[in-house]
């Protein structure tokens, strides 16, 4: 398995690998510590994690970032080549060259796992800059061109059922002409959710801090509260907004006295202890990325759920499609400033239950991938 994050760990790409150990297969992932933060050889759960240290690498930068990918794909190409797996697994197409050149090279097949919309992600930072969406059109059609050497493709979103209202990704692959399989990023269920007791509540975001349009949303509708009964603020986790979204809640501590904490990355041991500091789950999302409305389900809403604990989430997409048929989440507008409110307000008291989690996924999982391997 390949990926481009430290794997520190990626719940999605433990998840799969768990599963394919699990089915006997041996199983090494070869992950980019861009910050070079996490020890280079690890065992979790039976799979092997190698990570790559080869200098600090930004997330969402242009040239540096291309420059530090590009790196980690030949040093990954050359150890592969020296000694050649029975199968490459590319976790988003950021690792597709790595499939590929293993295929032409060595007739070694590959999976493709679409986490997400890869190349929507250089849009984060400036959404409408020109350049970006032109660079961000070049790694989609090379992307879709890679992907047709594939022998099987998996992914993370798909409309419901016939009756679905909104696309996920399986959909955006199959107008590309691609057939996929959906395996959500549900969590294993065995939770056992406890009745909420913090005082005052707490609005929680746990996880990746990519943008900060999303955490200025948050805090004027907690400043339109009234003063009483306003929510605590905990926010953990890193990313390049992390200290531009510190220093606004920082400048709102001093200047309206919200109460908030925030801290960096946390491992999934930490999580189980910081969920259990939140009533809401705050997973909105800027919609002019193009990700969430084109069927993006960041995991944080199932993880939440696992615990009772209710998310926030964009409205009009798949996400709060799922997360109000399943009533563990409700939808809100992006420039609903009121409604998010409203809804936040609502959401305090409230457990919800996850009742489909991961091993659905699993036995689809291990049917995919049967004639692959």
């Amino acid at each position: 398995m390949v990926v481009t994050n430290a794997c520190s760990p990626d719940p999605r790409v433990i998840r799969h690998a768990k599963w394919l150990v699990q089915e006997g297969h041996e199983v090494t992932v070869h992950a980019f510590d861009r910050q070079i933060q996490f020890q280079k050889s690890e065992l979790i759960d039976g799979v092997r994690i190698m990570r790559y240290h080869l200098g600090k690498t930004p997330y969402g930068g242009l040239i540096n970032t291309a420059l530090g990918l590009r790196n980690f794909v030949r040093q990954v190409q050359r150890g592969l080549a020296n000694e050649p797996p029975e199968i490459v697994y590319c976790h988003d197409a950021d690792t597709l060259e790595i499939g590929c050149r293993m295929k032409k090279n060595h007739k070694i097949p590959f999976v493709f796992d679409m986490h997400d919309l890869h190349h929507t992600w250089i849009l984060m930072p400036a959404p409408n800059s020109l350049l970006r969406r032109i660079i961000s059109k070049r790694l989609e059609k090379r992307m879709l061109h890679r992907i047709k050497s594939a022998k099987c493709i998996i992914t993370s979103s798909g409309r419901l059922d016939e009756n679905g209202v909104h696309s996920g990704f399986r959909e955006y692959l199959a107008e590309k002409g691609h057939l996929s399989t959906v395996i959500e990023n549900r969590p294993v269920i065995e939770h056992a959710v406890t009745e909420k007791a913090n005082t005052p509540w707490c609005i929680g975001y746990l996880g990746r801090v990519r943008e900060v349009e999303p955490f200025e949303k948050l805090l004027q509708s907690v400043l339109s509260m009234e003063v009483e009964s306003r929510p605590c603020i905990r926010i953990a986790g890193d990313g390049i907004a992390s200290e531009r979204v510190r220093r606004l809640f920082e400048n709102a501590q001093q200047e309206h006295g919200i109460q908030c904490q925030i801290s960096g990355q946390f491992d999934s041991k930490r999580f189980t202890e910081l969920i259990q500091e939140i009533d809401v789950m705050f997973a909105m999302y800027r919609p002019e990325r193009g990700n969430i409305m084109q069927g993006a389900i960041p995991v944080k809403m199932f993880d939440a759920a696992a615990w009772g604990v209710p998310s926030v989430v964009n409205s009009n997409c798949l996400m709060s499609e799922i997360a109000e048929k399943e009533n563990i989440g409700t939808g809100v507008g992006w420039s609903d400033t009121v409604g998010l409110t409203q809804a936040l307000i609502d959401l305090k008291s409230k457990s919800v239950q996850l009742n489909t989690g991961s091993e659905r996924e699993r036995l689809k999982f291990v049917e995919a991938l049967t004639a692959v391997l």
